[in-house]
């Protein structure tokens, strides 16, 4: 098995290929300016290659690029065995990254809880505590000790 520091390099080096050759070599109309390519991972024996990519636009766009990459995988594959110079070229698989959908999620449950907070502090904003200002007891300020007192001897037989 390769260490992990090779297969990071050559996940970055496929990620880097496919890019470029997306961009300037294929004249796919499927696969315009509008798939990036966001993130690569090599398994540890170097024989398969995920690729993550996104596609700015509505669903009809992503699944007419899916199938473009899908088509466009053996050039892709080539290319990459190219640049890599390994003894074996990785198997390419194309999937769909979820980040941006996931953070879009995250975003509007994030708003949610803005609006949530701002209800609650319009609803706090004229009320008042439901005890006292200072919920500590405290000896009667006109003197009066013996209060104080017999509350600590109830405390040290409760002990």
């Amino acid at each position: 098995m390769a260490d992990n520091a090779r297969a990071k390099r050559l996940a970055d080096l496929i990620r880097e290929v496919v890019a470029q050759k997306l961009q300037r070599g294929i004249k796919d109309p499927r696969l315009g300016s509008h798939v990036t390519i966001t993130d690569t991972r090599v398994t540890g024996d170097l024989r398969e290659a995920t690729v993550f990519y996104t596609v700015y636009g509505d669903d009809e766009e992503r699944a007419a690029a899916s199938a473009g990459l899908e088509s466009a995988k053996g050039i892709l594959r080539s290319e990459v065995g190219k640049a890599a110079g390994v003894k074996f070229t990785p198997t390419l698989t194309f999937v769909m990254d979820a980040l941006p959908d996931t953070a879009r999620n995250i975003e509007d449950l994030l708003d949610k809880a803005r609006q949530s907070d701002e209800k609650v502090r319009e609803a706090s904003a004229g009320a008042a505590y439901a005890g006292e200002a200072d919920p500590y007891r405290k000896p009667d300020e006109s003197g009066d000790e013996a209060g104080a007192a017999e509350a600590d001897e109830t405390d040290d037989t409760a002990k």
